[in-house]
């Protein structure tokens, strides 16, 4: 099991995630509530909201930051540059724009933007056409120096995810394995001998008919040629 004693990891559902310091801060990353048919969670039923991380403009990916974050007042929103200008069109102020390869620090909380490889579009009913929500991206997250969190977004697996194995050493990496849109396992299980984690909990897989790719393939080709562990969540669950 994960040896971790600095946050709890709950699974929201699909790709959305909230991770809960021991001094208390609240991070939820990728926040799709409403209509995510794989979580009864709501905004009120989250509750208070530190910090929403946004790894690209899809609307299962944005989901509800606009609710949370206007229900949360202090609360930041880390993104690309385009996502935040695009939500400073939605009364948005509370935002901290950063990009690829920078890294951000708050008190005991570093994060880290990496590359991905997908699209990021934003589904604005306001517009006609989908707004240009700039380059999609994976997260680092850094507690205390002493653990490191990888949600990789949605992407494909790409030769340089060996060297954000080496510049953040990520102890635990939250990977897509959903096929169609994203990687599938066998793709996935690949990728990992890249990264290199201990520990690996698949995402964005069985929220639509298309997302084929089977957890359980998945934890079985990393566990056969590695000595990482494979943790499958239920939506709803804490680790």
């Amino acid at each position: 099991m994960i040896n971790n004693k600095n946050v709890t990891i709950h699974y929201i559902g699909h790709s959305s995630f909230l991770f809960e310091t021991n001094s208390g801060q609240r991070i939820i990353i990728d926040p799709w509530l409403i209509d995510n048919p794989s979580t009864n969670e709501t905004v009120e039923s989250i509750g208070k909201i530190d910090f929403v991380l946004i790894t690209h403009g899809h609307f299962d990916h944005v989901g509800d930051s606009i609710e949370i974050l206007k229900a949360n007042t202090n609360a930041k929103c880390i993104a690309n540059f385009e996502i935040c200008n695009w939500l400073g069109t939605k009364d948005i102020a509370n935002v901290s724009p950063m990009n690829h390869g920078g890294t951000q620090v708050f008190d005991n909380l570093s994060i880290s933007m990496v590359n991905a490889i997908h699209g990021s579009g934003i589904s604005d009913a306001s517009k006609d056409n989908l707004v240009y929500g700039g380059l999609a991206a994976g997260m680092i997250l850094n507690f205390d120096e002493k653990y490191s969190i990888y949600h990789a977004g949605d992407t494909s697996i790409f030769g340089d995810m060996s060297l954000i194995r080496d510049l953040h050493q990520p102890d635990l990496t939250i990977i897509p394995i959903g096929d169609h849109f994203t990687m599938g396992a066998k793709e996935a299980a690949m990728a990992t001998s890249l990264i290199n984690s201990d520990s690996y909990i698949p995402m964005h897989y069985g929220t639509f008919p298309v997302l084929t790719g089977s957890p359980d393939e998945f934890k079985t080709l990393v566990e056969s040629q590695s000595k990482s562990e494979v943790i499958i969540m239920k939506p709803g669950e804490k680790i």
